[in-house]
C-alpha cells in the first residue's frame, strides 16, 4: 500500500467521525495521520488511529441548510457544525476545489484563530494533500475542514489587522514575538484570547511587525514566522507544551495552503498567520525562565531521535510539531530539534 493509499483510507475511516469530541476538544486524526506519513511512519499509522479512534465521536448531524447567500449569520455558530459540514460536503464536489477555496478563503481568514486555529490547521492539510493528489475521499476532508472553520469561526479581539503602528517596527519576526505581552489569564484558549481586546499592549505588538508589500515575498516570510515560532517554543513551552505548539502549526497551515490561493489573498494570509501565532503566543508564554534541558532532550540531537521520540507518545500534538520541526530544521534551524525534542518530553504521552 502506497503513502496515498494509507492517507486515503484513513480519510475514509476518520470520516466517520466528527471534527470535535468531548465538547471543544478537536479531532486531529486525520492531521497527525499526514504528519506521521510525511516522517516516514506509514506503517504506524492504522495502529495509531486504531487508538485514537477509541476517543472520537459521531459526526455531527445537519439540522437546518445554509443558503448560498446565508452564511453570515450562522457563521461562528458552533450549534450549525452539522449544517457547515454538510454543506461543504456538497460544495466539495460540486465545483473546483480551488474555486471554493479561493471564495471562502476571505470569509474564513478573519476567524483564523477559531478553536486554537484547528480549522485552519485542518484545511492546509488538506489542501496540500489535494494539491498531491484529487482524490473523493481528499475533497471530503477539505469538506470537513472549512466546515469546521466556518463553525468555531472566530474573530481576534483588538485592532483590525495588522494593529496600530508601533514607532519602533521591525522586520525581525523573533524580535516582533519576543515583544507580544503575556496575558496574566487562566481558563481555556477563548478565555484567554478574549483579554487580547482588554490589553493596551495587544495592538501596539501587532503592529511592531513591519507588514510585508509584495505577496512575493509572503513564502519566505511565512518560513520565517514558523521558524520563529519553533525556537520560542523551546524556551516557552513549560507555559503549555500542548497550546504552543499551535503558535508555529497554525502559521505553517497557512503557508501550505499558499499556493493554492490566489496571490491577491497572499498579504492577508500573512497579516492573519502573524496575527494568530502572536495571540497563542500571549495567551501561554510563561513569565517563567525555560528549565534544563533533561536528559531526554539532551540525548536527541538526530532527527530520527527526535522523530521517534514524539511518534513514541503517540500524542497527536508532538506528532505534528515534530513534523514541522524537522521542517524547520532542513531549513537551517539550529533550533528545531531542540524545541521537538523538548514537546516530546514535557507533551504526556497517550496512554
Amino acid at each position: 500500500m502506497t503513502d496515498n493509499d494509507v492517507l486515503d483510507e484513513t480519510y475514509d475511516r476518520l470520516h466517520r467521525t466528527g471534527p470535535e469530541f468531548e465538547g471543544w476538544l478537536s479531532n486531529h486524526g486525520p492531521m497527525a495521520a499526514d504528519a506521521l506519513i510525511r516522517l516516514g511512519r506509514a506503517g504506524q499509522v492504522e495502529g495509531w488511529v486504531d487508538q485514537y479512534a477509541k476517543r472520537l465521536e459521531e459526526a455531527p448531524r445537519p439540522r437546518w441548510s445554509i443558503g448560498a447567500l446565508e452564511w453570515r449569520d450562522p457563521l461562528g455558530d458552533p450549534s450549525r457544525l452539522g449544517d457547515w459540514c454538510a454543506l461543504f460536503a456538497q460544495q466539495v464536489h460540486a465545483e473546483p476545489w480551488q474555486e471554493l477555496l479561493a471564495r471562502w478563503w476571505p470569509r474564513l481568514l478573519p476567524g483564523a484563530i477559531a478553536s486554537a486555529t484547528h480549522g485552519l490547521i485542518r484545511t492546509g492539510h488538506a489542501v496540500r494533500a489535494l494539491r498531491e493528489q484529487e482524490t473523493t475521499q481528499r475533497l471530503d476532508e477539505l469538506g470537513q475542514a472549512l466546515g469546521y472553520w466556518a463553525a468555531r469561526w472566530q474573530p481576534l479581539p483588538g485592532s483590525p489587522l495588522p494593529g496600530s503602528p508601533s514607532p519602533d517596527r521591525s522586520a525581525d519576526i523573533g524580535a516582533a514575538l519576543d515583544a507580544v505581552p503575556r496575558l496574566a489569564a487562566d481558563g481555556g484558549a477563548r478565555t484567554r484570547l478574549a483579554q487580547l481586546g482588554q490589553t493596551p499592549e495587544w495592538a501596539a505588538a501587532l503592529g511592531r511587525l513591519r507588514p510585508l508589500t509584495q505577496p512575493a515575498d509572503v513564502p519566505a516570510a511565512l518560513d520565517a514566522l514558523v521558524d520563529a515560532a519553533v525556537t520560542r517554543y523551546g524556551r516557552w513551552a513549560h507555559g503549555s507544551p500542548v497550546m504552543l505548539v499551535h503558535a508555529a502549526t497554525g502559521p505553517r497551515a497557512a503557508a501550505l495552503a499558499l499556493p493554492a490561493l490566489p496571490t491577491q489573498m497572499w498579504l492577508a494570509t500573512y497579516d492573519t498567520a502573524w496575527a494568530v501565532s502572536a495571540a497563542i503566543s500571549a495567551a501561554y508564554r510563561p513569565s517563567a525562565p525555560a528549565p534544563a534541558a533533561s536528559d531526554v532532550e539532551r540525548a536527541a540531537t538526530v532527527a530520527e531521535d527526535v522523530s521517534d521520540l514524539a511518534v513514541a507518545t503517540g500524542d497527536e500534538h508532538a506528532i505534528k510539531f515534530v513534523e514541522v520541526a524537522q521542517e524547520s530544521h532542513r531549513r537551517g534551524n539550529g533550533h528545531a530539534l531542540a524545541a521537538a525534542a523538548r514537546a516530546a518530553d514535557l507533551i504526556p504521552a497517550d496512554d
